[in-house]
């Protein structure tokens, strides 16, 4: 699953990628986009346990691969 969340008012995209991290099973993996890093998602991920990877686009926006 990939959700493009640019363009997106905080905490729009946090929401949404956390509902759609809800609806995975576990071993899925959710792609997200987002504008800026998701600092505050990135604590959420870390409380649950939650692998992810960041990586940084050329265009400055941030792709995050979480794996659940």
């Amino acid at each position: 699953m990939t959700l493009d969340n640019r363009g997106m008012r905080p905490p729009e995209p946090m929401v949404r990628t956390l509902g759609a991290l809800e609806e995975l099973n576990p071993g899925e993996r959710l792609m997200i986009i987002n504008d800026r890093r998701p600092m505050f998602l990135f604590e959420e991920l870390d409380e649950q346990g939650i692998q992810y990877e960041c990586e940084p686009q050329k265009d400055g926006s941030f792709k995050i691969i979480i794996q659940k």
